[in-house]
């Protein structure tokens, strides 16, 4: 599948973007690139390959061991604030 100058237009549409015609053929080279790193990636042998729920997957745990811990408190997370008054960050008003 070849992308051409007008599906960029279609889709820079779509997205409500005003590319200048200069910008069209490079974007339609540039998407043309993507299109034919995923047609190369469908060349590739999966079938022996089990399916992942997550990219990183190892075994059964996809990140660090989720353990329980106690917060900091307020005096702990408002150590470093600019300004901070009854327990909370003082922000300047916005209206």
């Amino acid at each position: 599948m070849s992308i051409t100058t007008q599906d960029v237009e279609k889709i820079a549409q779509l997205a409500n973007l005003r590319p200048s015609p200069a910008d069209l053929d490079r974007l339609a080279a540039q998407m043309d690139a993507i299109v034919g790193y995923f047609d190369r990636l469908n060349e590739l042998d999966t079938t022996d390959l089990p399916p992942m729920a997550h990219c990183t997957a190892v075994g059964d745990t996809a990140l660090r061991p989720d353990t329980p811990h106690t917060p900091p408190g307020s005096d702990v997370a408002l150590a470093n604030a600019p300004e901070a008054g009854h327990g909370h960050f003082k922000v300047p008003r916005v209206i």
